[in-house]
This record gives C-alpha cells, sequence and structure tokens, in this order.
C-alpha cells in the first residue's frame, strides 16, 4: 500500500515495488491520475489496484487500509507518502492551513499506521515506510508546518519501531532530499534562485527523480532489512552531507 502513490516519490516506490514482485496498491483522491498509475505498473507485470483515499480523515485512513486487506487478501507493507506543503513566512499562516499540514503529513501516517498494526500483527509481520524529508533535520522560513510534520514523522517512526520490534514490524523513514516532482516545481517557480543553490549544494550535481527511490523501497520492504528499524535514511545525492 502506497499512499499518495499516483505520481512522484510515491509512484516511483510504487514501480520499484511493483518491479520486484509486489502487488500494489495506491491511494489518493485523484482517480485520473491514480489510473495511469495503475496502467504503469499493470505493465511492469504487477497486480494493481487504486483506492479512494483522503488522507485529512483518519476515518479514512482507516477504512482505506481495511479495504486493501479485503481487496488483497492482507498488507504486508504501508508505504506513507502522501503529504502536502504551504509555503509562507511563519506570521502568515492561517490555523486552518497548519492543521491541515499537518493533518495530511503526520496525523495520516499514523493513523494508517495504527490500522495496519493488527493485522500486521496477527500475520507475524510487516513493514511500514514513512515519508520524511530533509526538513525533518533541517528547517527553512517558508516551510513551518512542513518542517514540524515531517520533524514529527521522524520521531513518530521511532517511537513505532520501539513499540512494535517485538512484533516483527519495522519501522523506517526515507528523508528525501530536492527531488523534482509537481510539489517542487512549484517550489522552484514561487523561490527565485532555489534551483541553482540546490545544483550548486548537492555533490551528485543533479535533483533527484521518483525513480532513485525505487531501490530503498524494495530494500526496506524486504526480508533484506529485517534488522533495520526506527531509521532515518537519507537520499539526497549528499544534499545534507555538503559542508
Amino acid at each position: 500500500m502506497v499512499t499518495g502513490g499516483n505520481g512522484g516519490i510515491g509512484l516511483g516506490m510504487a514501480k520499484g515495488l511493483a518491479a520486484a514482485g509486489a502487488a500494489v496498491a495506491i491511494a489518493g483522491r485523484d482517480a485520473g491520475k491514480a489510473a495511469s498509475a495503475v496502467t504503469e505498473l499493470e505493465g511492469l507485470g504487477a497486480r494493481a489496484a487504486f483506492v479512494a483515499f483522503d488522507a485529512a480523515k483518519t476515518d479514512s485512513c482507516r477504512a482505506m487500509i481495511e479495504m486493501v486487506g479485503t481487496k488483497f487478501g492482507r498488507l504486508d507493507i504501508l508505504v506513507n507518502n502522501a503529504g502536502i506543503s504551504i509555503r509562507k513566512r511563519p506570521e502568515e499562516y492561517a490555523p486552518e492551513e497548519w492543521r491541515s499540514v499537518l493533518d495530511i503529513n503526520l496525523n495520516s501516517a499514523f493513523w494508517c499506521a495504527q490500522a495496519a498494526y493488527p493485522g500486521m500483527r496477527q500475520q507475524g509481520g510487516g513493514k511500514i515506510i514513512n515519508i520524511g524529508s530533509m526538513m525533518s533535520i533541517f528547517a527553512a522560513p517558508y516551510s513551518a508546518p512542513y518542517a514540524a510534520s515531517k520533524g514529527g514523522i521522524l520521531q513518530a517512526t521511532r517511537a513505532l519501531a520501539v513499540a512494535w520490534a517485538k512484533d516483527n514490524i519495522q519501522v523506517n523513514a526515507v528523508l528525501p532530499g530536492w527531488i523534482d516532482t509537481e510539489l517542487t516545481r512549484r517550489a522552484r517557480s514561487q523561490v527565485p534562485g532555489l534551483n541553482e543553490r540546490v545544483l550548486e549544494r548537492t555533490p551528485a550535481g543533479r535533483w533527484g527523480t521518483p525513480e532513485d527511490f525505487a531501490g530503498i523501497a524494495v530494500f526496506l520492504a524486504a526480508p533484506a532489512s529485517d534488522f533495520v528499524t526506527g531509521a532515518g535514511i537519507v537520499v539526497d545525492g549528499g544534499y545534507s552531507s555538503f559542508a
């Protein structure tokens, strides 16, 4: 199950999992966009499906997990990727904007993980992959709620990993750097000079792509990572290592 799996990093991870032999469900609000994504996944030989999902609503998170279990028989891997950002100075946010970012980025991941836990425990284990951000460890003047939500993702990941290790459920976070997605294209249009600053600081010399997340998704979803839990794994082309 990949929330927000119909585009960007989520689709990159879904395609990696599909190519490795997983049956993949993607959840989101845009059915048209999801139909195209499902076609891509089926083209890789995977069984794929779309589940309508509103990350801002707790009941929708729980219903989505139940529906995936019914459709596929079990849920082994949960990727919490749904996310938004509203870029403003801190003093400019309205309460509903702050709550919206926290609800979709942080709260939905917790409710989905909580809903997935009973089934994973009953079947003997599972994998939960939460998508954080470099804003889990850095900050920026225009991203207060986003940074708060992604910092929360990393700490929630660690807490769930400690709580559920005895149930053979590994919980890890992936922390993307600057990735070429619809979200960051908007950022480049809103923040003058962002593209140039990212390229200058990134040792790899480029923006990341959604395809760069296929490998880490497969690793964290596979038995190869059975002794890895509570980790925050940076995928950023060296951006966070540059002094």
